[in-house]
């Protein structure tokens, strides 16, 4: 009976972290056979006033850049907030009167206080807004593709976020990773019924349903998008994705880089993965299939982590069971088919197809990452950056 019930237990470990392999693909079949629907009346096409909201930390070497691509935007009805936090403003001068320099007197070392300090000094009262990191670009018609979305009705949209540069192993492996969560947490998720989830930046809501998500809370650390779709999404929105309104991010083009970077990640993880319980239950309650599989997705570990945890009970298999073996190399193969769709679909740089093979180096910095999950945010708020492009070196 002991041995009965251990093995219970194992098999139901298993699966728990086995799922995460197999999920993706499932979901990609059920994306496949969907049928149209029917087509979304669009509202008349107006240019809808933004708040466009740039956040820095301490560095403001590519703020330029960022600034010089949101003014060669095919769109004039906007407003440019850049949040200058711990940050010397000296070198922030532009001609254009569409470009606010806020620089908060104290520190403020949170994304949602820098939000809020450029909504308490918007010039107007904006219907909308976007967050751009300090360090992104943006293409031309970003707003224009953003509208697209919102004149079906909805108020929360998330852009795709590219790879603005791939200069070293790291930033195209870093690339090959977006593809795959911007393919099955984008595309694949919205367009089975669910939400996407939120990357950071390169995402847009009405300005009213941002202050009720948000203005009650203090969000320290990183994060606060997880808290944010989760307030979006259990409200019984749904966030739009659309792969038109491009958004340039730099990728981490060092060790360093991506060791502190994950860090904080993986810390934001384990804060907050327990919302997918609350999620998937009010789906099952509620018969909300936008809920549940989003709280799926919320439950679902790290990318390197399910796959070495999987990779050790695959290897723990070998003494145990013959079938075990068998049905891990099968959810192994699942996933491998799932990330080369997801890669196929992108159509990516070459550069980043040939980066894979140097994976295992890409996850073990990531291990790495773990010893300083605890102390993530007390190591840096912010990633630093050490590329610097204009939108003319992604195009």
């Amino acid at each position: 009976m002991v041995v009965s019930a251990l093995e219970v237990i194992w098999i139901a470990i298993q699966v728990l972290i086995g799922y995460n392999l197999v999920l993706p693909l499932v979901l990609y079949l059920f994306y496949s056979l969907r049928s149209g629907g029917k087509p979304t009346a669009l509202r008349g096409y107006t240019e809808a006033d933004y708040a466009i909201i740039v956040t820095a930390y301490e560095q403001t070497d590519t703020i330029k850049a960022v600034v010089d691509s949101i003014l060669k935007l095919n769109y004039t009805n906007y407003v440019v907030y850049i949040v200058a936090d711990k940050c010397d403003v000296t070198s922030l001068v532009f001609e254009d009167a569409r470009v606010v320099v806020l620089r908060p007197p104290q520190t403020l070392a949170s994304n949602t206080r820098s939000h809020f300090y450029a909504i308490n000094h918007f010039q107007r009262p904006h219907e909308r807004l976007t967050i751009i990191d300090s360090d992104n670009l943006v293409a031309p018609e970003y707003l224009n593709e953003l509208n697209t979305e919102f004149n079906k009705g909805y108020i929360a949209v998330q852009g795709l976020r590219k790879a603005k540069n791939l200069d070293t192993t790291y930033a195209c492996i870093d690339a090959a990773r977006d593809i795959y969560y911007h393919f099955y947490d984008g595309v694949v998720l919205f367009g089975i019924g669910s939400s996407a989830t939120l990357a950071g930046s390169g995402m847009a809501f009405t300005t009213a349903l941002y202050r009720e998500c948000l203005e009650h809370l203090d969000i320290s650390g990183a994060g606060f998008d997880k808290v944010l779709q989760r307030g979006i999404v259990s409200r019984g929105n749904r966030i739009a994705f659309t792969e038109k309104a491009e958004v340039y991010d730099e990728k981490t083009s060092r060790s360093d880089q991506l060791v502190n970077q994950r860090a904080r990640w993986i810390n934001t993880w384990f804060r907050y993965f327990k919302f997918g319980f609350s999620m998937c239950g009010a789906g099952i309650t509620r018969f909300d299939r936008n809920r549940f599989l989003f709280g799926l997705t919320l439950l679902r570990p790290p990318l390197f982590m399910f796959l070495i945890l999987s990779a050790i009970f695959m290897i723990a298999n070998i003494f145990i069971s013959a079938t075990g073996v068998i049905i891990w190399l099968a959810a192994f193969l699942c996933f491998a088919v799932g990330f080369a769709i997801a890669i196929v679909h992108a159509k990516p740089d070459k550069r980043i197809v040939r980066s894979l093979i140097s994976s295992p180096k890409f996850i073990f910095y990531q291990l790495l990452s773990l010893l300083k999950v605890k102390k993530a945010n007390k190591v840096s708020v912010a990633t630093q950056h050490y590329h610097d492009s204009s939108i003319n070196d992604v195009k």
